[in-house]
This record gives C-alpha cells, structure tokens and sequence, in this order.
C-alpha cells in the first residue's frame, strides 16, 4: 500500500501523537461518568415516547422480545466500537478508525456520511423538539406557540423558532466548554430517567397480565420487524466514542461508557414496555401520537400524566441534540487537523479548550437548516449513514487484529472475527430493508463527497504535507 496514494493509512501512534499538538489540543477534562451520562442522553429520547406504538401495533405484547433483540444487534456494533476508541483514543470516531485500518479515501467517505448523518440527526431532532415543547406547555397550561413561528414551510408554517433557539442555545454551551457542556448533560440524563422511572412505578403499581394475551400475535416475524423500527431507538451510543480525546482515561473510561450506557438504556427501555403492556393494550398506544402518556391515561385514569411525559419528552430531546452535536463538532474537528477539511478550522479556542469557531459555523449552519429546509425527505439517510459507520467499525476490528496484533488494546472484543461478522450482518440485512429512494439519495452524498475530496482534500491531507515529507 502505497504511503502517500488514495488508500494510505494513518499510524495510530501518529494519530494519538497528533493531539498533543500546539493550537489544536482539546482538554481532556471528560469523566467515565459524563461519557456514560453522553451515551444515555443520545439513546434515550424521542424512540421510547414514540416508538414504543408502533412497535405494539407489529408484534402485540411481544414487542418487549422486539427490545431485547434491537439490543443485541446493537450490542455487537457497541463491543467493536469500545474496542476501537480504548484502542485510538482520538476524536472522530468511525472515521478516525477507518483513516487507521481501510485508507483515506474510506475515512474520507465514512467522514462525511456522519457529517450528514449527525448534522441532519440534530436539525430533525431540533423540529421535534419544538413539537414537544409545545405538546408540554399545551399539557400543562392549555397554551402553545402559533403554528406561524413554531413550525417550518413544509409544514404550514413561516420558520420554526423553538428549533433554531434550541440549537444556537446548544451551539453556545458547547463553545463555553466541554465539561460545562456535559454537566448540563448529566442534569438531563438524571430527569429523564427519574420520568421513566415514574411511568415504571406508576404501571408497576397498576399492573395486570390480561394485556399479555396473546403474546405474539404475528409470530416470530412480527417481532423482528418491530426490532427492525425498534433498533433505531438505540442508537447514539457511537456518539460516546467521539469523545475519546478528551476523556481522563479513555481506556477505561470508553468501554465502560459504551457498553454500559447501551446496558443502562436497554434495562429501562425493556421495564418500560413491560410496563406499559401491563396498563394498556397494544391497540390503546399504537392509535396514540403519545404512546406513554394514553398508557398512563387509559391505564391508571391519570390524564395529568401527559404533562409529566410531555416535560421528559423535552428535556429527553434537547440531552439528544446536546450529545450528537457535540459528536459532529468532534468528527469535524478530525476531519479539518488531518487537513481534509480547512485546517484553520481546528483551531481550539485558549480561553474555552474548544474548537469554537467551527462549533459556531456548523451551530447557524443547523439552525438554518432546522428552521427553513424539508428534512422529510432526507431524514431516513441518518439510518443508512449510521449503519455504514457500524459495518466499517466491525470491519476496522477485524483488519487491526491482523495488521497490528500487537497493538496495546484495554479492551478486547471476543471470537474475532465471528462477533464482529454478525455486527455486520445485522447492520447490513438492516440497511437493506430501506427503501430505494434512501439509497439513491446516499450514494448521491457519497458521490458529492467522493468530488470534494478529489479537488481538495487529497491535495491539503497532512499526509502529503511538508510535516509528511520530513517525517
């Protein structure tokens, strides 16, 4: 393999030697507890208030089945990825792993889906933060905000302000630090469980098993094709691995958080279920825009309830917002030291230790994209970019194991190359249920990207830099 050609690898000594530089240093000031509270806060969001419904509606009662498998698809991704960040302890996630094991030109493609993927990711997940906020201030005050500046043109409306406020107000918190960032994170983690965990004690309490019959209405089929929607309520733990550089010790530190948080999720999202088939009939959720609260109405006769959900719904969406933002600046970050993109973007700010110029560039970036543009259309190119990172970060295991055996790895993923072969697997039987417009949008970006990289990104890549040539 040629150094300098389309397919060079970067050294993992000297990627994990690149972040020690002068002006680009990020602060590593990140705690096994705030990388856990980071992949939580990405899981746990809008998926269990809504998706839990029409999982219901596929597979009956056995949609808590539904849960548990979405976790184990998720699982075999989640052990390569932990493998992979306590290993290459470097921002940029997938596409930092891919830039070590499959070549530029790959890390450059992976780049730049995620950059999509979690760019469009915030955006839609801003507009449906507006939605709820206006669900909880409707709930608990019989009020909400005019259609005209609560919702975009596609939608009825002029621009949507909750989204763009939303974002700027994220964009903010992330230019003030890293850790203030994600101390905030954790308050929201800890009030978003303390809401599921009162729906839990409240089902719990009027629990009964009539609901629970027949189980599985549609058989085997139905449960996996409610795991199939189901899955996407679990992403978000890759997110944790993009902040690898700035963790106090991330061999540790990363595994824990990504496993864990992942574990931590699937525990709530599976008593949750249980739960809520426990107080009300499949039929009961799936006719519901909120699943939970009709559960807790219909159920328990608390019709209050819908208020208490409405809030978790909110503080649940703008936790998610805060991670996966903070993944893309990270991934950006990358991208722009290894001179793919503008390098003066990678500045870090002295004062905050964060890249706060390009925090600020891709903030009013979204915020115009939330308030203005149809993501409708575009929205489903999340899934398939997210499980194209999962199946190159299956694969970067595999291809490290054999050209680097001796790497220092604290954390090991087992049966290689069988665990990580079925991370790939469920990852591509996934993608290939998506519809065909999906793929023809995606390898549309590809190609986009693939020309960008052409004219500019080979010719600036640090690879073939005067600091290249000396070395």
């Amino acid at each position: 393999m040629a150094r300098h050609g389309m397919f060079a690898t970067r050294d993992v000594g000297s990627l994990i030697s690149g972040t020690t530089e002068e002006g680009t240093r990020l602060k590593k000031a990140v705690s096994v507890r705030h990388l856990t509270a980071m992949g939580v806060g990405a899981i746990i969001g809008t998926g269990i208030f809504v998706v839990i419904g029409e999982g219901s509606r596929i597979a009956g009662p056995a949609v808590v089945l539904s849960f548990v498998l979405a976790a184990v698809a998720c699982a075999f991704s989640a052990l390569s990825y932990a493998e992979l960040a306590s290993s290459i302890p470097v921002s940029g996630s997938a596409y930092t792993y891919a830039y070590a094991t499959l070549g530029e030109v790959v890390a450059w493609i992976i780049g730049w889906d995620l950059i999509l993927e979690y760019g469009v990711s915030v955006a839609a997940i801003a507009l449906g933060w507006g939605g709820n906020l206006n669900a909880f201030l409707d709930a608990a005050f019989g009020w909400s905000l005019p259609t005209a500046i609560a919702t975009s043109p596609e939608d009825g409306g002029i621009f949507n302000l909750p989204a763009v406020v939303v974002v700027l107000a994220i964009t903010f918190l992330l230019v003030r630090g890293v850790t203030e960032s994600l101390r905030v994170n954790l308050v929201m983690v800890v009030i978003k469980l303390l809401v599921l965990t009162f729906f839990i004690v409240v089902a719990f309490a009027n629990f009964g098993t009539g609901n629970f019959t027949p189980f599985a209405p549609h058989g085997v089929d139905g449960i996996t094709s409610a795991a199939a929607i189901i899955f996407f309520a679990y992403i978000g733990f890759d997110a944790v691995s993009t902040g690898s550089e700035e963790a106090r010790n991330p061999a540790r530190d990363l595994p824990l958080a990504i496993l864990g948080s992942l574990a931590v999720c699937t525990v709530f999202y599976v008593l949750t279920v249980i739960g809520a088939i426990g107080i009300a009939t499949p039929e009961q959720m799936s006719s519901s825009d909120a699943p939970l609260a009709a559960a807790l109405d219909q159920g328990a006769g608390m019709n209050w309830a819908a208020a208490v959900l409405a809030l978790g719904a909110v503080v649940a969406i703008t936790s998610v917002v805060l991670v996966i933002f903070y993944g893309q600046t990270r991934i950006f970050f990358a991208m722009c030291r290894d001179g793919l993109l503008p390098r003066r973007l990678a500045t870090v700010n002295q004062r905050y230790g964060t890249p706060a110029r390009l925090t600020i560039v891709l903030g009013v970036s979204i915020s115009v994209l939330a308030a203005f543009v149809p993501l409708g259309t575009i929205v489903e190119l999340v899934n398939i970019g997210t499980l194209f990172a999962f199946v190159l970060v299956n694969i970067g295991v595999i291809v490290l194991r054999r050209t680097r055996p001796d790497m220092p790895r604290p954390y090991r993923v087992p049966w290689v190359p069988v665990l990580p072969l079925i991370g790939i697997a469920f990852a591509v039987y996934l993608m290939a249920d998506l519809p065909l417009d999906t793929w023809i949008r995606f390898v549309g970006w590809m190609a986009v990207g693939l020309l960008i990289y052409l004219l500019y990104g080979y010719r600036h890549s640090r690879l073939r830099g005067p600091e290249s040539r000396r070395s």
